[in-house]
């Protein structure tokens, strides 16, 4: 059965439809928020490690209990968890109303450190629900098209943020962030998402906790192919972190002084397109899934190639800059987008979620070592902003040669069938 296109996806398919609407809303006002603590810091703090902290600190809070909201994806309505988690997040945004000086940016992002593990609950559950609203042959249009639209939230959530905050303030972001976070909530209370629960998941929490969390690990390990691709977010990451998160945030407020959250949301708008780019191409063109797992970590190295280019030109030309992170970006989004998808596809649904929260917590992990060692460096060393990113880039494709040279048995037996 072949897959069906976008459009086809979103007019017969409605519980998808809701799904899509309420991750796409709550995303277009995270993006307002992110580019108004950035603002933020850098108005208060000036600090270039700073930042580097923030990032650090929401991609710890990502990481933190994802074993423990993996084990909850596998044993509670993984609705329930999303819509909670979007209703905490409504008062936790409005929250950032009360900053009134550089005294209260370690509450900043302490509550941005909190904001960021709820959505890793989200997220977990959202990417465990989503073979049950869709069809085998619906499932990587699905996964194409949500990431594109997160991409087109952020692109857009980071270009209006940028100028809503450049013209109104950071207030006005934080209230939008809200009611986006209220109205995500509400489109999903009505969905009714089929799931799996294994038996052993409903004896006590607390005592049953440890032994499910260890089932989880397990089936990941058990699988050599599996327990590759589960890295091959991390692989990105890894130096993608410092480029994506504070060389490229510190560039965009450099290349338009006096703005700096229009100059850091035009080049989040970049990233958003580059993102949602690559999976619609990815989609159309890298068909044979026997050829993903080694073909993501060119796509790794790919992204690392443009964003040396993106380092050895920095500050000559801002359009030049703004292609770069696309394409750089387009090859990350695809890499995330087949990774997604051959987990989904390889995993039951009665233990996905443990399997997504251990993929999540490697990416946040290597997320956050990636920007604290950026800013830290910038702050410390005589490190260059330009040669900062030509270093991390070649890093970067380091990484991704050694992602395609892995090669795993079931890896050999999947391209032998």
């Amino acid at each position: 059965m072949s897959e069906v296109g976008y459009y086809e996806l979103l007019k017969s398919n409605r519980k998808y439809r809701r799904f899509w609407s309420a991750s796409v809303i709550s995303m277009l006002g995270e993006w307002f928020n992110t580019i108004a603590l950035f603002t933020l810091i850098l108005e208060y703090s000036g600090s270039e490690a700073m930042l580097g902290v923030l990032f650090t600190i929401r991609m710890l809070g990502f990481a933190v209990l994802q074993p423990v909201t993996g084990l909850l994806a596998d044993r509670w309505s993984r609705k329930w968890i999303m819509v909670v988690s979007n209703l905490i997040q409504v008062f936790l945004a409005l929250s950032f109303l009360m900053v009134n000086g550089p005294e209260d940016l370690w509450w900043l992002i302490g509550i941005s450190g909190l904001m960021m593990l709820l959505h890793g609950a989200y997220i977990t559950a959202e990417r465990a629900a989503m073979p049950n609203i869709v069809a085998e042959n619906e499932l990587t249009t699905a996964n194409a098209l949500g990431s594109a639209t997160w991409s087109t939230a952020l692109a857009m959530g980071a270009f209006i943020g940028g100028i809503v905050v450049t013209q109104y303030g950071v207030e006005v972001a934080f209230i939008v962030d809200s009611i986006t976070f209220l109205i995500g909530a509400l489109i999903l209370i009505p969905l009714a998402i089929p799931q799996e629960v294994n038996e052993d998941m409903r004896g006590p929490l607390f005592s049953t906790a440890y032994s499910n969390i260890k089932r989880g690990l397990s089936r990941l390990i058990s699988e050599p192919r599996l327990k590759r691709i589960v890295f091959a977010k991390t692989t990105w990451n890894l130096a993608g972190g410092g480029l994506a998160a504070v060389f490229l945030v510190l560039a965009g407020s450099r290349m338009t002084p006096g703005e700096i959250a229009s100059g850091i949301g035009l080049f989040f708008m970049a990233r958003g397109i580059g993102t949602g780019v690559g999976p619609i191409v990815a989609r159309k063109y890298l068909t044979d899934e026997k050829k993903w797992p080694a073909l993501i970590g060119i796509l790794v190295s790919t992204s690392g190639f443009f964003y040396l280019l993106i380092g050895l030109t920095l500050f000559e030309n801002l359009y030049l800059t703004i292609v770069l992170v696309v394409i750089a970006h387009a090859a990350s989004g695809a890499n995330w987008v087949l990774s997604t998808i051959l987990t989904q596809k390889w995993v039951e649904d009665e233990v996905r979620g443990r399997v997504f929260s251990i993929d999540m917590l490697l990416m946040s992990v290597s997320f956050s070592l990636s920007t604290f060692s950026a800013g830290w460096l910038l702050d410390n060393t005589d490190l260059s902003l330009k040669m900062g990113m030509v270093y991390f880039a070649c890093a970067m494709m380091v990484f991704g040669i050694i992602f395609t040279m892995w090669r795993t048995e079931g890896e050999s037996q999947q391209r032998s069938s």
